[in-house]
């Protein structure tokens, strides 16, 4: 009796069991339009690598880019107006306040036979100085000992006798040697010539070089020495 009630149980859970649908597993095809639809570009996507810049090479001096040469400025060669000298009153002056004029130096004396060219001096010096001339007189008393005062009595003697007007220096040595002026030593060596009396002259150009020479005997009046003077004050 048992036996026959199990045998129709066990049929119909055998029935009941292959009625049961087991779910599908399998992906269904997807269209391209629902790949590009469904497609996540962050989650397919690797990040690209990123190319690595080139090391910059260090800046060295010799990796530096060359520069333009510059000139350097050539140095002035010393000349008179580049010196500074005692006036007769002992104040220091600088000669470079007469760049641009043209200067006549004298080895100047009191008691020469030379002496009455201060005459001369002092109207060459009133006449040209509006035109850019200016006179130099440098005491000496190394030729005949012909200027024994000292600078009081050198400036009562050009005032009183000549009313001398033009600057007057003080007291110097215009023989080459060791204890020759800076100004005589500098026109010495650019004209090859040297005072051998009282009253030479040196005639200097508006740049301070020396250009000319002249002996005691060439007078201030005289026709070569006016003509040079004129020539360098028409120069540039």
């Amino acid at each position: 009796m048992k036996r026959s009630i199990l045998v129709p149980l066990l049929f119909l859970a055998a029935c009941r069991t292959d009625g049961v649908t087991e779910p599908d597993t399998t992906v269904p095809p997807v269209t391209p339009e629902e790949h590009i639809a469904t497609w996540d570009p962050f989650a397919t996507r690797t990040p690209a690598a990123t190319p690595r810049a080139a090391p910059m090479a260090s800046a060295s001096p010799a990796a530096s880019l060359p520069t333009a040469p510059t000139e350097a400025p050539m140095a002035q060669e010393p000349n008179m107006y580049s010196l500074k000298v005692p006036a007769l009153d002992g104040k220091t002056v600088d000669l470079a306040k007469y760049r641009g004029s043209v200067a006549l130096v004298v080895n100047v004396a009191s008691e020469c036979g030379y002496t009455k060219q201060y005459a001369g001096l002092e109207k060459l010096w009133r006449e040209y100085q509006g035109k850019g001339l200016v006179v130099l007189g440098f005491p000496s008393n190394e030729f005949g000992g012909q200027e024994p005062g000292d600078a009081d009595a050198i400036e009562a003697f050009c005032n009183t006798k000549y009313g001398v007007t033009f600057p007057l220096f003080s007291k110097i040595a215009t023989k080459p040697g060791a204890g020759q002026s800076p100004a005589y030593a500098y026109l010495t060596s650019a004209t090859g010539s040297a005072p051998n009396w009282n009253f030479c002259k040196y005639l200097v150009g508006k740049d301070g070089n020396a250009v000319q020479f002249w002996k005691s005997a060439v007078t201030p009046e005289s026709a070569e020495l006016r003509s040079a003077v004129d020539t360098a004050l028409a120069a540039n």
